[in-house]
């Protein structure tokens, strides 16, 4: 081994503390870094692998009923590769011991062998014999939610009859990855499920004989999807077409798409800053390291070391100093990478999660800590490399100490001798002086975005659940209802008030630009479902035109004022062009709003309602599930306590795992910057301190002066902290923002002064380690050294 190289392990040796704090900053990086990629290659691997193997389809349309001859048309499009047509419904359920209302999707079999497209992946039991009417198969999520287990059994209430029904296999399905209610805010499994039952008995129950009502498919290589919707919508538009869509549109795949997007935006965001501050604390250390050894490069040169020579053996020990970070946060990021993948595997309905980490990933986060923490120090090793021998050999020139502005006004007149010496020293240095607060500024701001995300959601929840929604539970109609439906709500006992609403899906027009959502009619006097804006101010329905998302307006580029064109998705499927009265900001979904009289005007139709808003006595809410259960026009009923709680436990399983990672690197990196500051500001002072004590200073006065002096750029820090938390977050928070949701930038007084006292903690911890050396001062020692 080479001398300079020995000098290397000797160097990291004595900087062994600093060491191990600049460890666990780079631990947190890359482990942050590969924790995310990690988790999206192996959901993007997973989610693939389910598709190809289980044929997902790639375009999906409802009608309202076709011949069975028709399915030999829509194979005959140029484009289309294979086609399956299906009998689809809704139902009720009536579970035994669940008094709850459970509804279910209805997916029929073929009545030979598997389904050709969407196939089923069997956890358990078997495929539905087709010439039993009473046998079902549901899937896992929904069999988890109630225990049941192949043999079991439940009532479903199907087109208004009720069938006994026997659970016969427990499956997957690449069509409902994650399965949610079309118009809810987050998964409810107990609630809702999915029952895959034989084509003839299910075409019986819908009078489907010979016909079908749903269609899915797949396309030919090189096929453009949207020339063969447009020809499919031309081909079932006779038989009740409700508009083809691609699979980007299906509703399961376009929320792990969201997923994903968010995934991908957190793994650019949050290992860039620890690696920022890794490079900051190795600049600092290294500037620190090469003023020290000043003495020992101009003796290294003067022995014929090269330039090149001394600039590579810093950039060695440099790249030592993080290698166990690397190591550590390689292992790191595969361990939190399988917990996070394990998490959403509960949400997220595969057969196994395929866990991979792509060789490349780990070369690129290697190659990027390796060159962040380089350029990290560039200025260091230029200056070490640089150094003339005659010059490096002389002793630095002293500091040129002043007495500061403080120190002129009342209040520096009062001041001991000791802060005197802290104020000095620090402005004697204002560089390393901000570099510090700047430091100890991006800890504070880095626990702030940890504990953002649980205030963005809880505001969300109180928002839209709380504040906006005022119903105890909302029912909808299998088929538009007129008004006297509502009068006969209002009437039944346990009903203490009821208010309609209609729901129409549409797809929004702009130029070139369209968008398939939805439109809500709304009461205009509304008091059991309001529509608040981010400011939680009262979104007003004008009696004519709609109201849109300003998202949405966004996405198709369009304002206040301009013309929209709607395409209605369901009855004679009218195009309408209406004036955009207003946009709101809201955080969920991206829909249109109008008065309920506006809509039906605009459709054409008279007083119809989907569903209704009911306030209920909640005494007599299980006699009122009993009731709609058995009701035939009703056809779904959402409670909203159970909206809440499963919004908050599906957010919540997610958003602690991160806040908890989160906490635990933003508190690595508090460490680690104050404990560095403390010890550097150590080894430089220790002779003054040294001296300081032989002219009679006590050990509480020097400690005073070294620690008061880190307290100081601790406090001084704490606002700058502040302030660029609350930009990190708004960063966050828009670089988030989907069409599902935007996270609002909500950041309550309890997470700043959690990240205040992370950050005072871990100054005091730091502080006690330095105190405990300066305890241990050998003077004598330390006066012998020099200077």
């Amino acid at each position: 081994m080479k001398s300079l190289d020995r000098k290397i392990f000797r160097d990291i040796l004595h900087l062994k503390g600093q060491v191990f704090a600049i460890t666990l900053v780079v631990v947190s990086g890359l482990a942050t870094f590969i924790m995310f990629i990690s988790t999206i290659d192996s959901l993007s691997l997973t989610r693939d692998a389910f598709y190809r193997d289980y044929r997902f389809a790639d375009v999906f349309v409802s009608l309202k009923r076709a011949p069975e001859s028709l399915k030999q048309k829509i194979a005959e499009i140029p484009g289309v590769s294979l086609v399956e047509t299906r009998v689809c419904g809704y139902a009720k359920l009536d579970v035994a011991g669940f008094a709850e209302p459970v509804t279910a999707r209805l997916v029929s079999l073929p009545e030979e062998g598997e389904p050709l497209l969407n196939r089923l992946y069997l956890r358990k039991g078997r495929l539905a014999d087709p010439t039993r009417e009473n046998e079902v198969v549901i899937n896992e999520s929904f069999a988890l939610a109630h225990r049941f287990e192949p043999g079991n059994g439940f009532a479903a209430i199907i087109n208004g009859k009720r069938k006994e029904l026997v659970i016969v296999g427990i499956a997957l399905s690449p069509e409902f990855v994650l399965l949610m209610r079309p118009d809810a805010t987050s998964p409810d499994f107990k609630r809702y499920g999915v029952l895959w039952l034989g084509r003839k008995a299910l075409a019986r129950s819908y009078d489907m004989d010979g016909a079908f009502n749903d269609v899915v498919l797949t396309l030919s290589k090189n096929a453009r999807s949207s020339d063969v919707i447009a020809a499919l919508d031309a081909t079932v538009d006779s038989s009740g077409g409700l508009g083809a869509h691609p699979r980007k549109d299906q509703i399961s795949h376009r929320l792990l798409t969201g997923e994903f997007q968010q995934l991908r935006q957190s793994a650019r965001i949050f290992p860039t800053i620890f690696i920022f501050v890794a490079a900051f604390l190795l600049n600092v250390v290294m500037s620190r390291t090469i003023n020290m050894q000043r003495e020992q490069i101009g003796i290294l040169k003067a022995f014929g070391y090269t330039n090149a020579a001394i600039g590579v053996h810093y950039a060695k020990l440099v790249v030592l100093i993080i290698l166990p970070g690397l190591c550590g946060g390689v292992a790191a990021g595969i361990w939190f990478g399988r917990m996070l993948g394990d998490i959403y595997m509960a949400v997220y309905r595969f057969p196994m999660l395929i866990y991979t980490l792509y060789p490349h990933v780990v070369i690129e986060a290697l190659v990027i800590s390796i060159l962040a923490a380089l350029a990290g120090t560039l200025f260091s090793l230029a200056r070490a490399a640089r150094q003339p021998p005659a010059e490096a050999m002389r002793p630095e020139p002293p500091a040129r100490y002043r007495v500061t502005f403080l120190e002129k006004t009342i209040v520096g007149r009062l001041l001991s001798q000791p802060s005197r010496m802290i104020l000095r020293n620090l402005s004697r240095k204002p560089v390393r002086t901000m570099l510090s607060i700047i430091g100890i500024a991006v800890a504070c701001a880095t626990m702030i975005a940890s504990g953002f995300f649980k205030d963005s959601v809880n505001f969300i929840i109180d928002v839209q659940f709380i504040r906006s929604q005022k119903e105890d539970m909302r029912i909808s109609f299998v088929e538009t209802s007129s008004f006297k439906t509502l009068y006969e709500l209002k009437n039944l006992p346990g009903v203490r008030n009821a208010e309609g609403y209609r729901r129409v899906p549409a797809r929004f027009v702009s130029g070139h630009k369209s968008y398939r959502t939805a439109i809500y009619g709304i009461e205009p006097e509304s008091r059991l479902h309001l529509l608040l804006d981010t400011n939680l101010q009262r979104v007003e329905i004008p009696p004519e035109g709609i109201v849109i998302n300003d998202y949405l307006a966004k996405m198709l580029d369009i304002r206040t004022g301009d013309l929209l064109t709607v395409e209605i998705l369901e009855g004679a499927k009218p195009v309408r062009r209406i004036q955009v009265a207003g946009t709101a900001k809201l955080f969920l979904g991206v829909l249109g709003y109008m008065d309920t009289g506006a809509l039906n005007r605009l459709l054409r139709e008279g007083n119809a309602l989907s569903g209704a808003y009911l306030l209920t006595d909640s005494l007599q809410n299980e006699a009122l599930y009993r009731q709609f259960t058995d009701m035939p026009r009703v056809g779904g009923i959402v409670i909203r306590r159970n909206d809440i709680k499963n919004f908050h436990d599906v957010q919540a399983r997610g958003m602690l795992f991160f806040t908890f990672i989160a906490t635990l690197m933003a508190c690595s990196i508090a460490f680690g910057v104050v404990y560095n500051s403390a010890r550097i500001a150590f080894s430089e002072r220790s002779r003054e301190l040294a001296s300081l004590r032989v002219l009679g200073y006590t050990r509480g006065e020097i400690s005073y002066i070294l620690l008061g002096e880190l307290g100081l750029l601790t406090l001084a820090a704490l606002p700058l902290g502040f302030i660029a938390g609350r930009l990190l977050c708004a960063y966050i928070a828009g670089a988030l923002a989907s069409d599902l949701f935007r996270v609002p930038l909500i950041i309550e007084m309890h997470t700043y002064a959690l990240a205040a006292a992370v950050v005072l903690i871990s100054a005091s911890f730091s502080g006690l380690i330095v105190r405990r050396r300066l305890d241990t001062l050998d003077l004598v020692e330390v006066l012998k050294t020099k200077e």
